[in-house]
């Protein structure tokens, strides 16, 4: 539970002073003792009353903030997941020939914990009003996107396609003074949707495969591979 401010938080203030009122007056306990209880009270009631309170980031934009909002919960579940990945992986992949292999998941695992702090981030730079996305950044996120396309096949290539179609419109948006931040969070939801399916696969085949067959080793080998592009790209559109 985060602290709060019990200034802010009247009804805290109140539970405070009742506590000291009542220790003082009516059970005639020590103020040093009284004192510290009414103000843990204080402090206690306005933090539970913070948490009540709906989460909101403090942007220009309602629509963004909601969507922002809904993208972070899915980030956290992300990494969530991926913990528990992490753990069953160190628990299965013990052979000496599977040291490749689990260190790629752990790398894995590594960046998707990291997309929360990442969101955060963007959020910081959403607010403002300089915070608008220009369409020189956009064209340099288009242009990191159609190089690695250049260079990539089967679902990476057809992820990129998509990713650079989206980044296009989004350009066009940026181009025409309209506001092109949900539509890139729009973006962000999807790669870390598309990133969530990825890691459970992974993880269904991890619990399912034959660690002794090269072929399902590689299999995996090639979906750990697969989350990592699809994080890479979650960096490009949160890092710019």
């Amino acid at each position: 539970m985060k602290l709060a401010n019990p200034l802010s938080y009247p009804l805290a203030i109140l539970a405070g002073a009742v506590v000291l009122v009542a220790g003082v007056r009516a059970a005639n306990l020590d103020s040093r003792v009284v004192v510290p209880l009414a103000v843990a009270v204080a402090v206690g009631g306005a933090a539970l009353q913070k948490a009540r309170e709906p989460e909101t980031l403090h942007l220009d934009n309602p629509a963004l903030e909601r969507e922002l909002l809904a993208v972070r919960q899915q980030a956290k579940l992300l990494a969530e997941k991926a913990e528990i990945f992490r753990a069953e992986a160190n628990r299965l992949l013990t052979d000496s020939l599977q040291v490749s292999l689990l260190a790629n998941v752990q790398y894995a695992c590594d960046q998707a914990k990291a997309v929360p702090a990442k969101i955060d981030q963007l959020t910081q730079r959403f607010r403002g009003s300089d915070s608008l996305l220009s369409v020189q950044d956009l064209q340099q996120q288009l242009a990191e996107v159609q190089a690695k396309l250049r260079s990539s096949s089967g679902v990476a290539q057809a992820q990129l396609g998509k990713l650079a179609d989206s980044l296009q419109r989004n350009i066009e948006l940026a181009r025409q003074g309209q506001d092109a931040r949900q539509a890139q969070v729009a973006n962000l939801a999807t790669l870390i949707l598309d990133s969530a399916g990825v890691l459970q696969a992974m993880q269904n085949q991890l619990r399912s495969a034959n660690l002794a067959d090269t072929a399902q080793v590689l299999e995996l080998q090639s979906l750990s591979d697969e989350f990592k592009a699809f994080q890479e790209n979650v960096d490009l559109l949160t890092t710019q």
